[in-house]
């Protein structure tokens, strides 16, 4: 079915699932079956081939989790998807599918702790080029591409600090010389922002987070133009960081109700910013929906909703940090995002637990810093439980 003439909403529910389910069921069907058999050895050789649609083995491909990489093939815009056991495991298959000996990688400054290690430890030791540019200085980013690159990633809003990249332009640049663009689409969803229709080539997603939103499943998935995505595909079915089946069934139960979690998030998010940037005891904000936010702009320019990440900083110490989190009523402190449930914690425990604190000063990270992820709850609950928390400092 084309869903290009419906919402995203609509895509959400529908896609992957608008064939005869067996037996009339309304809910797509766990497939735990490693193997799939065949009768007629030719038939089997051309799925085994690729020649003809099927299934052969549960690690290159499944039914189920065939449903999911449709759903956000299609609300991504891309031509094709692949699934993978972790939203790492989507990052780093990529990277090393497209990288190696001899190969440059430009990339920013600010990216996911689990990035970042792969840029400075794992990529380095395989001999490739890694330039890590200032976030937001896109003339020094577009300069470093320029010189030549074999993949531009980016990631943006950034986590944790909720910095703001220009995609269109980056994406122009790299396609100058050739480059690949991937950017990490986690924070935004594809309900705020659709890196490919800005010309990036490829989109990453930690499918944990807000595409399944109920932290009760992992995953990550990638989306793009059909030849990438068949490099990348060909990478993970060797090194088998492969979805499985129960996952991707409850990532793709909770992309229904997508769009309705990202409204709410969203609303609540700015709601909520808007209130700590006021607070006397709160030094910044960071959420892009401020009109003082340095990337308010781009932002404004390729996204339809900002959010439901910020990041705040308190004014003191660390120390003020781990009397304040504990406070907090409404909020899991633990180390993910995107949840029905609200999420807190300081990059120190959470995005950025890999690096030292010699290593996320230079990253720009205050220890001061929170990271906070809204929840569905209401609004007027989670500013309540704030401002009680607040006033214990």
């Amino acid at each position: 079915m084309d869903f290009s003439k419906y919402k995203k909403s609509t895509a959400s529910v529908w896609a992957g699932e608008t064939d005869p389910l067996p037996n009339g069921a309304v809910t797509t069907p766990i497939v735990k079956s490693v193997a799939f058999a065949y009768h007629d050895l030719d038939e089997w050789h051309n799925v085994a081939t690729g020649k003809a649609e099927g299934y052969i083995y549960s690690r290159n491909t499944n039914p189920t989790v065939h449903v999911l990489e449709e759903k956000i093939r299609i609300l991504e815009g891309a031509e094709a998807a692949t699934s993978f056991a972790t939203g790492m495991g989507a990052i780093s298959n990529t990277l090393f599918a497209l990288l190696g000996p001899g190969k440059r990688v430009v990339s920013i400054k600010d990216t996911y702790g689990g990035a970042s290690r792969l840029f400075l430890d794992f990529l380095p030791r395989y001999q490739v080029n890694v330039t890590l540019c200032g976030t937001t200085d896109f003339d020094e980013i577009e300069a470093e591409v320029a010189k030549g690159c074999d993949v531009l990633y980016l990631e943006t809003p950034t986590n944790p600090t909720l910095k703001v990249v220009d995609i269109a332009r980056l994406a122009a640049a790299a396609k100058k010389v050739g480059a690949v663009t991937v950017v990490d689409n986690t924070f935004a969803t594809p309900i705020n922002q659709n890196p490919l229709a800005l010309g990036a080539d490829l989109v990453v997603h930690s499918a944990t987070k807000f595409l399944g939103g109920h932290s009760d499943a992992m995953g990550g998935v990638l989306c793009g133009t059909k030849e990438l995505v068949e490099k990348v595909f060909q990478f993970r079915e060797i090194n088998g960081a492969s979805l499985q089946a129960d996952a991707a069934y409850m990532i793709a139960r909770g992309m229904k109700t997508l769009e309705l979690r990202i409204e709410r998030q969203n609303a609540s998010a700015l709601t909520i910013a808007r209130y700590l940037k006021a607070h006397p005891k709160v030094s910044d904000v960071f959420y892009p929906g401020l009109e003082t936010h340095p990337g308010h702009d781009v932002a404004k320019k390729q996204m339809s909703g900002f959010g439901g990440i910020m990041s705040f900083s308190l004014v003191g110490s660390y120390d003020n940090v781990k009397k304040f989190l504990p406070k907090l009523q409404f909020v899991h402190l633990a180390a993910s995002l995107g949840s029905v449930s609200t999420l807190a914690g300081p990059p120190r425990t959470t995005s950025h637990v890999e690096l030292t604190e010699e290593q996320r000063k230079l990253l720009g990270i205050p220890e001061s810093l929170i990271r906070y992820s809204v929840g569905i709850e209401n609004v007027s609950d989670l500013l309540t439980d704030l401002e009680s928390a607040l006033a214990t400092l």
